[in-house]
């Protein structure tokens, strides 16, 4: 959380705090959104909700004695609401004496803050992702929630638990049940389907997760530490670039084109930074969609080989996919550099079937299932046993999965041409998102308040890349029930419609 506070200030992380009349510098508006977190979701007056929320961030710490506020316009123009809803806010604030405004000074965290100080109250803060997970944990009942782009579970899900039960259960209790690396049969069933797919594999060259971000969160306590660089793709998916974040590694981001990152922007960055770590997203890269072509594959290999830096490469699409429909991940390109290959069940199966995997040199399997095993001992068995038996089904139902895919990506798209006539995207290669580009340089951000407080949670552009180079973008999941979708753009509509303009 320091981390956060202090770059919200742009401060150094050794300045004293909390002292009587400390004054830092003033917060920026985009940074006090993610400390005020999801306040436009609740119920009465905007500036009540508005106000709770600073209260919030005072007990929380989020906010602290001398710390400047926005001036009521600009944090209005930020939120999406009107100057009067803010004023209203910080007439409440200082009347509950938390901040005190002074002629010159502006508004600031009054010394009194500190006094309303409470223990944590267990919410996350302190990255990009903050507000998708919380409300992934709050689950509100009125919001159509963006934030995760899996699918419900399928019919083929339900008949082979079924026959695990019947068949595979009486084996699998006269186990012990714990396997750090993974369960044998599913160790096996994840090497022959890399194997498949043009990535010869065997089973000890796999470690069972619970879920992709586990694995990612393993790779980056394996191979980052404070002061540390890692290059990825700009823009990227908050949740991945939070668990690089917190392993204490500077991210530097690189631009994508068509065939995915590229490949003179990537050779400077190698070059000025020597990263630790390289993470990229080549099968249906989260937000963009983009397939990143064999060639460009091939040449990410070589040039992180030649730098001698390790690959993070996050295929968590490719399990879906029959052998074919995607080139061959990076490290079947060999180059004589290290390629770390995740995988998952979530988008090909089910986002409730916690099971995910790292494909690596036996030597890394073996200290990251050290690691891993310091976790949790190892992921649940039945669900790897049920993992054990989707897995060789899973390429005979991906033509149904691509047409179910572009029949949802349809209906999104016809009911976005009809009611954001202004929006722009470019139809992805697959996964199950759209890049949606907002007319007139919108601030999705802004925005992105609007649709929460019309029932429609977005992710804006800002949260996948802190350049500024996307602040107009926003992340849009088309994998919705028609009548899900119709419901969702009739929100977004009318949320689009009462958006102040400039």
């Amino acid at each position: 959380m320091d981390r956060l506070h202090d770059r919200l200030h742009d401060r150094p992380r050794d300045r004293p705090r909390d002292r009587p009349h400390e004054t830092s510098g003033t917060a920026e508006p985009a940074g006090l959104i993610d400390l005020l977190g999801d306040w436009s979701a609740a119920g009465g007056p905007l500036y009540r909700r508005l106000t709770e929320a600073f209260v919030r961030a005072v007990r929380a710490g989020d906010l602290r004695t001398g710390d400047g506020l926005p001036s009521e316009r600009r944090l209005a123009d930020a939120l999406s609401v009107s100057r009067a809803t803010v004023v209203a806010a910080y007439d409440a604030l200082r009347g509950a004496g938390l901040v005190e405004t002074r002629r010159g000074s502006g508004t600031r965290v009054s010394g009194a803050a500190a006094a309303h100080r409470a223990p944590a109250d267990g919410r996350v803060r302190g990255g990009r992702a903050t507000a998708v997970i919380q409300r992934l944990v709050a689950q509100p009942p009125d919001v159509i929630s963006l934030g995760q782009a899996a699918e419900a579970g399928g019919p083929d899900l339900a008949g082979a638990l079924l026959d695990l039960v019947r068949e595979d259960l009486p084996g699998l209790l006269v186990d012990a049940g714990y396997h750090p690396a993974g369960l044998p049969a599913l160790r096996a069933a994840i090497a022959d389907h890399h194997t498949a797919h043009g990535l010869p594999t065997g089973p000890e060259q796999v470690l069972v997760t619970t879920g992709a971000t586990q694995a990612v969160t393993l790779c980056a306590q394996l191979y980052l530490g404070r002061g540390s660089t890692t290059v990825v793709e700009s823009p990227g998916w908050p949740g991945c670039l939070d668990v690089l974040t917190a392993a204490g590694s500077r991210l530097v981001g690189v631009e994508l084109d068509s065939d995915g990152i590229r490949i003179d922007r990537l050779a400077a960055a190698l070059a000025a930074h020597r990263p630790a770590l390289l993470y990229v997203m080549p099968t249906f890269h989260n937000p963009t969609g983009t397939l990143m072509s064999a060639g460009r594959r091939r040449r990410v290999a070589e040039l992180a080989a030649a730098h001698g830096v390790t690959v993070l490469e996050d295929s968590a699409h490719a399990p879906g996919l029959a052998p074919g429909q995607a080139p061959p991940p990076i490290a079947a390109h060999p180059a004589g550099g290290t390629v770390l290959t995740v995988g998952s069940l979530a988008k090909a199966v089910w986002g409730g079937l916690r099971i995910g995997w790292l494909r690596a040199p036996q030597d890394v399997v073996a200290r990251l299932a050290r690691l891993k095993a310091l976790h949790d001992l190892g992921s649940p068995v039945l669900d790897q046993a049920l993992a054990a038996r989707l897995l060789p089904a899973l390429p005979a139902l991906a033509p149904e999965r691509e047409r179910l895919r572009r029949d949802r990506l349809a209906v999104m798209t016809g009911l976005l041409a009809e009611r954001l006539p202004d929006w722009q995207w470019r139809e992805p290669r697959g996964g199950s998102v759209l890049w949606i580009r907002l007319p007139r340089a919108a601030d999705a951000r802004g925005y992105a308040q609007l649709a929460l407080r019309h029932g429609a949670e977005v992710i804006p552009g800002a949260a996948t890349d802190p350049t500024g180079a996307h602040d107009d973008h926003l992340r849009l999941p088309y994998a919705f029930a028609p009548e899900t979708t119709a419901e969702l753009v009739g929100r977004l509509a009318t949320a689009w419609a009462a958006l102040p303009r400039p």
